[in-house]
């Protein structure tokens, strides 16, 4: 079953803003709401709508790094998330590829601006 929303830590809710539209991009995603400077939603949705499942929240607590995995519908999109994070500030934390966790399983990974790991896999038609 698929999750109905996340929100993750961050230590800088501008760097994460930054990062985080860049990123997700390629996969559709862009910024859907703000609450008071302390929370960003980020989604596929106008806002209006409850398609905004990730969330990022400003905190001051040391922050647990999380794994969060993103659906692509091409590789295309997987290679282009690579891209266009690394171009924002994100760490390689493996290049666009075949993985061994299913024959059709195409992913890349980035470590976002805090340390969260984040994957954008391609699972095929």
């Amino acid at each position: 079953m698929p999750i109905d929303h996340a929100k993750l830590p961050v230590s800088d809710l501008d760097a994460a803003r930054d990062f985080y539209r860049a990123a997700l991009a390629p996969i559709g995603w862009q910024l859907v709401a703000e609450e008071a400077r302390s929370v960003l939603h980020f989604g596929t949705g106008d806002g209006g709508e409850d398609h905004e499942p990730i969330a990022f929240e400003r905190t001051s607590e040391t922050i647990a790094r999380c794994h969060v995995a993103f659906l692509a519908i091409t590789r295309e999109q997987v290679d282009a998330f690579y891209a266009a994070a690394l171009a924002a500030g994100g760490g390689d934390n493996g290049r666009p590829g075949g993985r061994p966790y299913g024959p059709r399983y195409y992913a890349a990974f980035v470590v976002d601006p805090d340390g969260h790991n984040l994957e954008v896999v391609y699972k095929g038609p």
